[in-house]
């Protein structure tokens, strides 16, 4: 795997590995999801049904050193404050737990124009330059290898907030673009490691 360390980026191993190719194996097993869905409300969980799934787009939270939990609980108290309209379908924490805060078949407010298809991953960080810890790198490979084979998607349909609308999220796949496509490879790497073969 790549390790992203403070600022030390260890290449992966894969170099040759084409990262924009569909896998021919697929993961079956999600990673160990704890369900916390939000409450419907205008602010986080607005109902709105997702009718189709075109891509997985990475998000950071930007405040170092919150927990998932805490980030969770942000989305949720808007539901009260009313303060603005964020939210994401998963979490990912520094421990790599993963929550899941707004059901697969609707839409969350995190991708701006690219909410009514995409399922949307916020990933906490310890540390102001935006780098995530090896836990939570581990599970975000992970989860997203999980939801391409779900929904048959392939690295191509996996971006970042940044190529929807030009926000530095996530920061440092957005400062370091060979970090960006290592983090593909380790997907394809994962998946032909441990997926089961797709049938026609």
């Amino acid at each position: 795997m790549v390790a992203i360390l403070g600022m030390l980026h260890v290449k992966s191993t894969a170099e040759n590995k084409e990262p924009e190719e569909t896998p021919s194996y697929y993961i079956k097993t999600p990673p160990t999801i704890d369900e916390q869905i939000l409450p419907l409300n205008p602010y986080s969980r607005p109902g709105i049904v997702l009718e189709k799934v075109e891509g997985i787009v990475i998000h950071y939270t930007g405040n170092p050193n919150t927990t998932a939990q805490q980030n969770h609980d942000y989305f949720e108290g808007l539901a009260e404050s009313g303060k603005t309209s964020v939210s994401s379908h998963y979490i990912i924490g520094l421990e790599g737990e993963i929550i899941q805060c707004v059901p697969l078949d609707e839409i969350a407010y995190a991708s701006n124009e690219r909410n009514i298809d995409t399922i949307s991953i916020e990933c906490c960080i310890d540390n102001e330059e935006g780098w995530f810890n090896k836990k939570t790198y581990q599970s975000l490979v992970e989860l997203t290898a999980w939801l391409m084979g779900q929904y048959d998607l392939s690295t191509t349909d996996v971006i970042r907030h940044y190529d929807v609308t030009g926000k530095e999220c996530p920061k440092y796949f957005v400062e370091y673009e060979s970090a960006w496509e290592d983090f593909k490879i380790d997907i394809i790497q994962f998946i032909d490691k441990n997926g089961v073969k797709r049938t026609q």
